[in-house]
């Protein structure tokens, strides 16, 4: 007996090294599927989760005010959505924002790239300039152009006024209002578009100017067929992240006009913050979110095909 038990011990610590040596010897796809788990794990916990519920809350009729339970609505909510003129409007606020302010953020941020490139014998002041504006917070960023187009002692209007101009009531028209949203925005994010295309600047080879001096090659004929050829993936880069913020934008109108005069420069990120935490519709307010998500997944989606084509 005390010998058969122990033969069954040597056996089983020779399996043992067998068993670790396979756990081990795992394939490149194995390995790199238990490797990413954990980020996958997290990514379903604070993404995908989240997603899911929203879309599921947009089919309730739950509204924290009514004292009534949640009910299932179907499509209830995305039926009173096409007949809501309030979120026609704040949509299309939304769009003509992005349609605005991105590619006015683009062609402000090459320009500043480009600056910021240029071999001056102190580059850390004219790169710095290029952080603040994208480190201010967006909500302070709002609050001091509120000030400049305050139409008393703002800075806008005193410049006009020096000028010979009379000054502008900014936030009495809708249109004036709006402008002036969209100046914010483009200074705001301007900056992050520069520090991108500045990125894909610096990757470019000195060789190809050289190459292009000697063959006799202009600086405008090397931007165009050299630097804009090149910026390409940086500026779609750009361009992915930056619409995406343009169709979210709440905090600079928010804190310049709140949306006012009325409705008219109030964004659809507004419009379900106002739902969703001044009326307590959580259903409604999911229905909202839930066309957002969708917008912007289907710019990134056409970005995303933009660079599929290209390659």
């Amino acid at each position: 007996m005390a010998t058969t038990t122990t033969l069954k011990a040597t056996d089983t610590r020779e399996h043992q090294p067998a068993v670790w040596t396979r756990w081990l010897d795992l394939s490149d796809r194995a390995l790199a599927v238990l490797l990413l788990a954990p980020a996958g794990l997290l990514l379903a916990l604070i993404i995908v989760y989240p997603v899911c519920r929203l879309i599921y809350t947009s089919f309730l009729n739950l509204s924290l005010t009514s004292g009534l339970p949640a009910e299932f609505a179907g499509l209830e909510n995305y039926r009173l959505m096409i007949d809501d003129p309030v979120f026609w409007e704040t949509t299309w606020n939304t769009i003509l924002i992005t349609l605005i302010t991105v590619p006015g953020a683009l062609l402000l941020g090459l320009a500043l790239a480009l600056l910021a490139n240029l071999p001056f014998r102190t580059q850390w002041p004219v790169r710095l300039s290029l952080l603040i504006p994208w480190a201010l917070p967006l909500s302070f960023a709002g609050l001091i152009f509120a000030w400049f187009f305050h139409s008393e002692y703002g800075v806008v209007n005193d410049v006009l006024n020096r000028l010979g101009f009379e000054g502008i009531i900014w936030f009495n028209s809708p249109d004036w209002a709006f402008a002036a949203i969209c100046l914010t925005i483009i200074w705001k994010t301007s900056s992050f578009m520069a520090l991108i295309i500045l990125a894909g600047l610096q990757t470019i080879p000195r060789s190809l100017y050289e190459a292009a001096d000697v063959d006799g090659a202009g600086r405008l004929r090397q931007f165009f067929e050299i630097t804009l050829p090149l910026l390409k993936p940086s500026i779609v880069v750009a361009l992915i992240f930056r619409t995406i913020t343009a169709l979210q934008t709440f905090d600079i109108p928010y804190m310049m006009t709140g949306g006012g005069p009325g409705t008219s420069t109030a964004t659809l990120a507004m419009y379900i913050h106002q739902n969703t935490v001044s009326f307590l519709d959580l259903g409604y307010g999911s229905a909202l979110a839930v066309v957002m998500f969708a917008l912007s997944m289907c710019v990134t989606a056409v970005y995303l095909r933009m660079i599929r084509t290209k390659e």
